[in-house]
């Protein structure tokens, strides 16, 4: 069965002539670090960097191409829920994650290995650190470099997802340091991506990244999660930065991260609509896994918990669905 699906995919392929890219603007959005907003003028980036190449329509001057068209098309409609798998393998055959030796991110990268046809890259900022942990083949990615810099690790990548975060340290420097990854790192990597040719984007964000803006900016939430140097302010102009890009993306916002295994199905829940709740970052990883696939997860922020983690049940922020463990309904 997995042979014969396989095979169909390819099939379908082979009728996706050409693809379409827009010209990707920058659009200073939120709180903009003073050199990117130097960068973002409203004028289109350049061509040279952004834009690729369109394929050409493929060429069926053939009665044996034309049998072959038309064989993936009647594959197609004899199997419709392969029309959106056979797209997404198409459009995303090699996935990087960075950040890959992180809490979260290690199991994302984990996740990723366990998808036929795809190929997964570690984009570490310590090679060092990826060896010890058994991760072969990683790339060297800091996040606070340029994005030039970034964007030659990302040649030949189809999707990116991002999750980064600042490591509270010194106390003095909370603010410095989420500024750096949370904010300007993130930009960063948008902008390297959007330069590679990149077609996906996941962030992995939070909860409550708008927390000012739907009135949550006094909740006990918030107010302990931005007292480390600020960060939901930070990440919310990432995640501004990237919805502005131009990119597919899906940004992802956990509730409250914890080590251990998922005790209760996982809850996904609209923009904006939760404001507490827990879940296991492996449950993070195997939601990020499937916004990289999943056609449903197009352009979309989506705020994650564990069923019945959340506080006040019933309540506006604290919805009372049970939640499911069936993959193929996350992104639905």
């Amino acid at each position: 069965m997995h042979t014969t699906m396989t095979t169909l995919t390819q099939r379908v392929a082979l009728t996706q002539g050409v693809r379409f890219h827009a010209d990707r603007r920058c659009e200073p959005r939120g709180m903009r670090a003073p050199p990117l907003a130097a960068r973002c003028s409203g004028k289109p980036v350049n061509a040279d960097s952004t834009k690729r190449a369109e394929a050409s329509p493929l060429e069926l001057s053939s009665a044996s191409s034309r049998r072959t068209a038309l064989g993936a098309a009647a594959a197609v409609l004899s199997f419709p829920f392969l029309a959106e798998r056979s797209q997404a393998s198409a459009e995303v055959k090699t996935v990087m994650v960075v950040g890959a030796t992180g809490a979260t991110g290690q199991f994302i990268y984990k996740e990723l290995l366990g998808r036929p046809g795809v190929r997964v890259i570690a984009g570490v900022r310590s090679l060092e650190k990826a060896e010890k942990m058994g991760i072969t083949g990683a790339v060297k990615v800091d996040v606070t470099s340029s994005p030039a810099t970034i964007a030659s690790a990302l040649v030949g990548v189809d999707a990116v997802v991002c999750a980064t975060g600042f490591i509270p340290g010194n106390p003095f420097k909370f603010s410095q340091a989420a500024h750096a990854i949370d904010n300007v790192g993130t930009v960063n990597l948008v902008d390297a991506a959007v330069s590679a040719g990149v077609t996906k984007f996941v962030l992995i964000s939070s909860i409550l990244t708008n927390g000012r803006v739907i009135g949550q900016e006094k909740s006990p939430g918030f107010v302990i999660t931005n007292a480390f140097g600020g960060v939901l302010d930070e990440k919310l102009v990432a995640e501004q930065h990237l919805r502005a890009s131009g990119m597919d993306y899906t940004i992802v916002r956990p509730g409250g991260l914890k080590g251990e295994p998922a005790k209760t199905p996982l809850v996904v829940s609209g923009e904006d609509t939760l404001f507490s709740g827990e879940i296991s970052r492996e449950l993070v990883g195997a939601a990020a896994a499937e916004a990289v696939f999943a056609p449903g997860a197009k352009n979309k922020v989506v705020e994650l918990m564990e069923s019945g983690s959340c506080v006040d049940p019933g309540k506006p922020g604290c919805p009372t669905s049970a939640g499911s463990n069936d993959r193929s309904t996350w992104f639905a």
